[in-house]
């Protein structure tokens, strides 16, 4: 009886998943458990949270019970398969093939997905683990994620490429049933830089108004002939009622391409060029989708009621933020723009026009009759109550610079960060400028006389104004530790490059392009001002969770932005340092704007009325007879 092999017995089948079974295949092609191990089972979960022995008492249990599950669904010639190799070896010996014949037989184990499922049932821990850290914890998550996001959703999650996103989507529209919710069609994850340009049109309707099939910014947007404000093909359509009668110093055969023409002077100018095609891309799809007029054909009472739209844009004109060749780009990202936002489109479309009857485009501006948004005047416009207290930033400064000396993975991403955390908080760099700074713009002065010797850099700020700024001793420190990590020296660099730069550029082709492949091989590739916003930002982070800090520190922190580090060195600055001094280093064109950084009188104000408080309360106490 001992001898004979035995059928094993098991009670009602449990359901498995993708992954488990990714994990059997692995098993049965002769991969080692521990590799099995650490490639597909979390490490904090069962079963390899009990160790190897577990994990592979799993596999071997997960086979036996598929293996009678084949028996009984299975075909007669793959059961006497099975039943020749129990009866041989004891237990079912099973190659690639008859495992993927027993897969096929024994459906009823394979477990259904539900949208209330952890990522890391389905998905192997790797990209569990950076699903989870983005924000994704469960399948259906995912989905809302995906659909928030639109095709470039796999950008928002480090190192979720596009291969991997597309095998994610497409296994989420598989089992769309079981997981109650679907992925939508234009949620196809494409690079936005590799993808052609979709043109998204205003078709009109039979009626004759303007029907918006997908907004889309003005490089892609197609205008029907009624609404462009010139003249369409053999006659048809008709100018603009604004349009000047006189000859147009411009080549301008309808708005778009006016608009276009008004753009391209701020090619050089790359924030202002930013910042005026949005508004311009807001207004021209509101006035021939709302409006249901060319944008040379507004009037007064047009532009009052787009002054009033910008105060609660329609749900249609809101969306995530997302890159300007995605189908889900919208021209606004919040559903309220605040009073001084207002303010500033309503100016920037005032220039805009002026400039068309310049150019003799238009006849006239409507909006020079349209007043301002009311904004309340701050008494200081910039936030600089973000700025550090200095006690707070010296611990914090002493924080990154010994994780910068570690030499764990994390080590030269702490160094990159440093160096850019100081160019902003010692130099009182801006995050553009910091972005932007290269090492040939940085000098050593000798020492003169009394004045020791240092380092300065040169840097275009804003409004392309240069000037020249200090950079101090571990600041220099800093970015020898950076270059360092770029296997270069700062002491005898290449003749171009950025003083902070990323050390590993993917290799897709997107990020090649962006970079240029010669850049990327050479190292002379900088950061975006995107890109170094987000490394302090990861900086801060880490420092806000493994800092030991009060909780007001804590909340402090978590307002914190790069440019707070600016408003922190001015704020320090300003108490020792001649406000004309950090004037010129801020680059401000104006001493008032300087001054709202001395926080010393601030103090003052408060600790003077504080006092005086308190004697007026003193003086109101009822009085003795003796007084």
């Amino acid at each position: 009886m001992a001898n004979r092999p035995q059928q094993l017995m098991l009670p009602s089948s449990r359901t498995y998943s993708r992954t488990e079974f990714a994990a059997l295949r692995a098993r049965v092609q002769g991969v080692s458990v521990s590799t099995i191990a650490r490639l597909y089972f979390d490490p904090d979960t069962a079963p390899y949270a009990g160790g190897l022995d577990q994990v592979e008492s799993f596999l071997r249990t997960m086979r036996d019970e598929l293996v009678q599950l084949a028996l009984l669904h299975g075909s007669p010639v793959l059961a006497d398969h099975l039943k020749a190799s129990i009866k041989k070896h004891g237990s079912a010996k099973l190659t690639a093939v008859t495992l993927r014949m027993v897969e096929q037989a024994s459906r009823l184990a394979a477990a259904v997905p539900t949208g209330n499922h952890p990522v890391g049932l389905w998905f192997r821990p790797l990209i569990a683990l950076r699903l989870t850290a983005a924000g994704i914890p469960t399948l259906g998550a995912l989905i809302d994620f995906c659909n928030l996001r639109g095709g470039s959703w796999w950008r928002a999650v480090p190192r979720i490429g596009l291969l991997r996103a597309q095998v994610l989507i497409a296994w989420l529209r598989r089992h769309a049933d079981s997981l109650g919710a679907t992925v939508a069609d234009d949620v196809d994850p494409v690079d936005p830089l590799e993808a052609s340009a979709t043109v998204a049109r205003v078709m009109l309707s039979p009626a004759g108004t303007a029907v918006a099939t997908m907004l889309a910014p003005l490089e892609r947007v197609a205008v029907p002939h009624a609404l462009s404000g010139g003249e369409g093909p053999h006659g048809t359509g008709k100018r603009g009622t604004n349009r000047a009668p006189v000859f147009s110093y411009l080549r301008a055969a309808h708005d778009l391409d006016a608009v276009r023409a008004y753009l391209h002077r701020y090619r050089d100018r790359p924030a202002t060029l930013r910042a005026y095609t949005r508004e311009l891309d807001r207004l021209l799809l509101w006035a021939i989708t709302v409006r249901g007029t060319a944008l040379s054909s507004l009037t007064v009472d047009d532009c009052e009621a787009y002054k009033d739209f910008l105060a609660s844009p329609s749900a249609a004109f809101v969306g995530p933020r997302t890159a300007r060749q995605s189908p889900r780009w919208r021209p606004f990202a919040t559903a309220s723009l605040s009073p001084d936002s207002q303010r500033y489109a309503v100016r920037a479309l005032r220039a805009a026009f002026d400039w068309f009857i310049a150019v003799r485009y238009l006849a006239g501006n409507p909006w020079q009759a349209v007043n301002d948004p009311v904004t309340v005047r701050r008494a200081h416009a910039m936030r600089i109550e973000r700025s550090l207290p200095a006690g707070l930033w010296i611990r914090i400064r002493r924080f990154v610079e010994e994780r910068s000396a570690g030499l764990d993975a994390t080590g030269p991403r702490w160094r990159a960060a440093r160096a850019a955390a100081l160019l902003m908080g010692d130099s009182g760099l801006r995050n553009t400028e910091a972005a932007l700074a290269r090492r040939e713009q940085l000098r050593y002065v000798p020492a003169d006389g009394e004045v020791p010797a240092s380092w300065e850099l040169e840097v275009l700020g804003k409004g392309r104004k240069q000037r020249t700024v200090p950079v101090s001793d571990a600041c220099i420190a800093a970015l020898a530790a950076h270059w360092r990590d770029r296997e270069l020296d700062l002491a005898a660099p290449p003749p171009s490059a950025p003083l902070v730069a990323p050390l590993v550029i993917p290799a897709t082709q997107a990020a090649q392009r962006r970079h240029g492949e010669d850049q990327a091989q050479s190292g002379r590739a900088g950061y975006s001002g995107n890109g170094i916003r987000g490394l302090v930002n990861w900086a801060v982070r880490q420092v806000r969770e493994q800092l030991v800090i009060t909780e007001d520190e804590r909340r402090q922190l978590a307002d914190t932005t790069p440019h707070a580090l600016r408003h922190t060195f001015a704020t320090q600055a300003a108490v020792d340092v001649p406000l004309d001094v950090v004037q010129r280093v801020l680059g401000h064109a104006s001493l008032q704007t300087t001054t709202i950084y001395v926080q010393a009188e601030k103090k003052r104000v408060r600790r003077e009325l504080v006092g005086y408080y308190q004697r007026m309360a003193g003086a109101g106490a009822p009085r003795s007879e003796h007084d």
